[in-house]
């Protein structure tokens, strides 16, 4: 299970799983076959009449040849073999031949099994980063039956696109498509690798577009209801008139297995990634170095907009772009160079797209009034690895079913902050709001707090819903509170 934040509270979200065959063969990751979008008319139907099921075989019978298949070998790992070892965990000499190996103990490469699509004549392909990952051999066959040994180029791990080289000239390749232009419930097909059964066709509907998923903050993705299974990831998702629009990665499933939902990266951001792996060696996004969350109905309210609109900032990274910019956390960014933002992931995939260095436009909405501010944007780093604390103990009192106390000058190094109030307890209405003890309280709406005496005033002059800015852990978070 992976951990999601949602406006309120903390939730568990479903899984999401890669759509790769596994390095090991007893627990598979999971493959996507796409389906394919169905144009305004459906030229490729059974009867040729509008509204008519769509017949797929010239569709297969003009891209099948520039879908390959992708097996990738990987090095075993020692710790994931542990159970090769000669002795039980519980022998005394089972520390020592895990630290230095055991001549007994059988390590098998593993292999893992994908879908990739051909890009260029001269060998380009496109496939997920997570089939080719720690791959220190691969293999592309083709639908012709000829196989090539594949350099990775490079694969970028947010967006979970790689790209592969083999060294061949003359080949088919795919047509890209637009998949701004599908709509929800048009026709779509994938093509890909199930279980290693090469060459499978499966079909569905848009289900939606722009899904955001947990821990995939740069790309949009299109669901669809196309049944994909391991062994499919990077295989295309196709429009009837046999343009590519998205590549297959990942599938929501409580059993590693199809269950109707299906996720496709738009051809438009891997396409974009293959442009700068290939003449740079890297990929290159633009950071403005903010936390955001969505704005609800309730916190709507409690910054005194009409309606849910934009993003808002709950945190500011100390020298960062925005914080040059006088970003301050409790604005809420309305536009970004003139396009709106309003989804989870509409800000950070528009500043990922902006190069490092532009000049952007951010239209904020601050104690009730427009305002206009001028950011530099800067570049994010090639990864990030966040640093996660246990939280803190707490004890005290306060109104909305809240027991707060001021934080020790320990903990407000720790938390990097200059106030705050750590919760104790939390019952009623913040207990439904989802605040928890350990959590520290850094603003109410927009102003910071420090005692006590403080947050019973802010409380007091928004009787009907205040908005908290929580940090758990090195998380922050506004959480809408109905005080009573």
């Amino acid at each position: 299970m992976q951990r999601a934040n949602a406006t309120g509270a903390w939730i568990a979200a479903a899984a999401i799983v890669a759509l790769a065959t596994g390095c090991d063969p007893k627990a598979p990751k999971t493959g996507a076959p796409g389906a394919p979008a169905a144009a305004a008319a459906p030229a490729l139907s059974a009867s040729g009449e509008p509204g008519a099921l769509p017949d797929f075989s010239a569709l297969v019978e003009k891209v099948g040849p520039a879908i390959v298949n992708i097996r990738a070998i990987s090095e075993a790992n020692p710790e994931a073999q542990a159970g090769n070892l000669p002795v039980p965990k519980d022998d005394p000499l089972y520390e020592f031949f895990r630290r230095f190996g055991a001549p007994e103990a059988k390590r098998e490469p593993m292999q893992g099994l994908g879908s990739g699509l051909i890009v260029t004549a001269d060998g380009h392909i496109l496939t997920n980063a997570h089939v080719v990952q720690d791959a220190t051999d691969v293999t592309v066959k083709l639908k012709d039956r000829r196989e090539f040994k594949a350099k990775v180029v490079g694969a970028d791990r947010r967006s979970d696109i790689a790209v592969l080289k083999i060294d061949a000239s003359g080949l088919p390749t795919v047509k890209i498509g637009d998949p701004d232009k599908i709509k929800v419930g048009e026709w779509v097909a994938a093509i890909g690798s199930p279980f290693g059964l090469e060459n499978s066709v499966t079909s569905g509907i848009v289900s939606a577009k722009a899904r955001t998923l947990p821990d995939s903050n740069y790309v949009s993705f299109i669901q669809t209801d196309v049944a994909v299974n391991p062994g499919s990831s990077g295989g295309p998702l196709l429009n009837l008139r046999g343009e590519v629009i998205g590549i297959n990665s990942q599938i929501y499933s409580r059993t590693g297995g199809y269950m109707g939902l299906s996720f496709a990266i738009p051809i438009d951001v891997a396409k974009k990634v293959e442009t700068d792996l290939v003449q740079y060696g890297k990929v290159s996004r633009g950071r403005l170095g903010i936390g955001i969350q969505v704005v609800d109905q309730a916190l709507a309210k409690s910054f005194g907009l009409d309606e849910p609109a934009g993003i808002i900032v709950n945190s500011v990274e100390p020298g960062s772009p925005a914080e040059k910019a006088g970003v301050k956390p409790g604005d809420i960014v309305l536009k970004f160079s003139g396009k709106d933002v309003g989804r989870p992931n509409d800000l950070p995939k528009l500043v990922a797209e902006t190069r490092p260095g532009t000049k952007a436009e951010l239209e904020l909405w601050r104690k009730g009034k427009r305002k206009a501010l001028t950011v530099t944007v800067g570049e994010l780093p090639d990864d990030t690895v966040a640093s996660k604390k246990p939280a803190q103990a707490a004890q005290n009192g306060d109104p909305a079913g809240l027991a707060v106390r001021p934080l020790t000058p320990e903990e407000r190094k720790e938390a990097k902050t200059e106030g705050g109030l750590m919760v104790e307890s939390a019952e009623g209405p913040a207990a439904r709001a989802g605040i928890q003890a350990g959590d520290v309280i850094v603003r109410v709406n927009e102003r910071a707090v420090e005692n006590i005496d403080q947050l019973r005033e802010a409380i007091a002059r928004s009787p009907e819903v205040v908005a908290l800015l929580v940090q758990r852990d090195n998380n922050r978070l506004y959480v809408p509170l109905t005080p009573g």
